[in-house]
């Protein structure tokens, strides 16, 4: 049973949560400033396991570390064009129209992503280390909507560093 000291802890303890919508993802260095972002994921990982027998019984360890693919979504606004800016970083690794593609070194680039105090201060931040886009969909056209166009990008990353 919880003494009253515990249950004091634990009922009366101050926090200040952090909230979904304080952040900023740094992806200026592709031409994607950060009001162009209008969602995105922190990072997540997760791990293979490996299965050791041994007689009749199985063992479990931890394998290797894979991280997800982060999801960002973006606004696409008509200038500057959110569109044009997510091409240019794709064409730094395939440029469709000659067929080339491009060295690691010119379109793998760190993020960096901040979330925000009720302040404006950091209070955590993630560098995802050697990002490139996976995927790209320029969003839907509809004559029946009056919703803004979006831009969903996957971008893959080698690691992630929490900072602090």
């Amino acid at each position: 049973m919880a003494s009253l000291v515990e249950a004091q802890d634990i009922m009366f303890t101050a926090f200040e949560p952090k909230l979904q919508n304080r952040y900023v993802f740094q992806l200026q260095e592709m031409g994607i400033p950060a009001f162009m972002v209008k969602a995105g994921n922190r990072p997540a990982i997760s791990f293979d396991e490996v299965e050791l027998h041994h007689m009749n019984v199985k063992h479990y360890v931890k394998g290797k570390a894979t991280w997800d693919e982060l999801e960002i979504t973006l606004y696409d606004p008509v200038v500057p064009s959110a569109a044009q800016a997510v091409m240019e970083w794709i064409r730094l690794s395939h440029e469709s129209v000659t067929g080339r593609d491009g060295y690691k070194d010119f379109y793998k680039k760190d993020v960096t992503i901040n979330v925000l105090g009720p302040v404006g201060d950091k209070v955590e931040q993630w560098d995802l280390k050697q990002a490139w886009i996976k995927s790209a969909n320029f969003g839907t056209l509809a004559f029946d909507s009056n919703d803004p166009v979006d831009i969903t990008v996957s971008l893959r990353y080698d690691y992630a560093i929490l900072q602090f």
